[in-house]
């Protein structure tokens, strides 16, 4: 009796790692954390587990994010934490799965490589390699297939992809290393700055989701936030309002909108002319921040909106994707070589 594999897509994200299963979907989304005692170099948690110990650890305890900007920063802890993962949901197999990782549109021939022995390292018997922007626009439900121009604005963790797709393909990218991550560090730097108090990252986080935008609300809204002040060293409370929210995103923003300006100016016109009839679909975690779909709408003149369960359309999309695993090419698929060789 033959045996067969599982298949699996990867959502391999500076924030989370989100495993989908060949006909059952998501089937586990964990954060890209991972806990070591660097005494011993013992893996002691991954996941949510080990989320919690950021900035609350010993001495002897470290919490590292092996992800970082959408490529692999740590690779041990990377396949590591991938192996930990992949045990989770596949269980101990006789036969090592296939994986479908997505990875950054801008990503090099060198991080693909990471990725791709990561991908081994961690248990699999074959990686494949899919665009986040190409895997998103799937998972919107965005029919790619017809010579249609579509554009997808993925906003991740660590990346911004901006892809022009026509015929299951990507016709026009460009990935920037700035998402989620990079507004949490702009509150930071903007409440060291304005009010000499400094807060960390998880309540950077909480503020963002609470109150961040990056076009004007229709009321203002505040809220209370405790840090340490720079100058007494003891514990402070300020207060932030989303006008200053705002102040504190402009210049991440304002990257991003340079980034989708760029990509539409390369852009063939009868695709362009597609894209303004179509539309702009934003997808990522980072595209929930209230008001992006109005600011590049007023920016761009083109309407714009937000997919349905943004954060997952990359995992759906390599769901999706699975089905078709036996078609796709092995190993890198370096999308600045491809162009090369046209």
């Amino acid at each position: 009796m033959a045996i067969f594999s599982r298949d699996y897509g990867i959502d391999l994200g500076t924030t989370s790692v989100i495993i989908s299963a060949r006909g059952k979907g998501v089937i586990l989304k964990e954060p890209s954390v991972v806990a070591m005692d660097k005494v011993s170099g013992k893996l002691l948690k991954i996941g949510m587990a080990a989320q919690r110990m950021l900035g609350r650890t010993p001495g002897n305890i470290v919490a590292i994010l092996p992800i970082r900007e959408g490529v692999i920063s740590d690779y041990d802890m990377t396949q590591r934490m991938l192996r930990e993962m992949l045990e989770k949901v596949s269980g101990k197999s006789l036969v090592r799965p296939r994986v479908l990782i997505s990875v950054p549109s801008g990503i090099t021939e060198v991080e693909e490589r990471a990725v791709i022995d990561a991908g081994i390292q961690a248990g699999a018997r074959k990686v494949y390699l899919m665009e986040a922007p190409l895997a998103a626009a799937i998972g919107a439900g965005i029919d790619i297939s017809d010579p249609e121009g579509h554009i997808v604005v993925d906003i991740g963790g660590g990346t911004t992809d901006v892809a022009v797709l026509s015929l299951s393909g990507v016709v026009e990218s460009d990935s920037i290393k700035i998402g989620g991550d990079a507004f949490n560090d702009a509150i930071i730097r903007y409440i060291r700055r304005k009010h000499s108090v400094l807060i960390g990252e998880n309540t950077a986080e909480e503020l963002k989701l609470s109150i961040g935008c990056v076009y004007p609300k229709p009321e203002t809204a505040t809220v209370d936030v405790k840090g340490r002040c720079l100058m007494t060293g003891l514990p402070r409370m300020v207060t932030i309002s989303t006008t200053e929210m705002l102040e504190a995103f402009e210049e991440v923003s304002e990257r991003i909108l340079e980034t989708i300006h760029h990509i539409l100016e390369i852009t063939p016109p009868e695709l362009v002319a597609d894209i303004s009839r179509n539309g702009i679909v934003l997808t990522g975690g980072g595209s929930t921040l209230w008001g992006f779909d109005k600011l590049i709408e007023s920016r761009t003149s083109i309407k714009t909106h937000i997919a349905d369960d943004a954060s997952m359309c990359v995992a759906f999309g390599l769901a999706k994707s699975l089905e078709k695993l036996d078609d796709m090419r092995e190993g890198t698929i370096n999308i600045s070589r491809r162009k090369q060789m046209k």
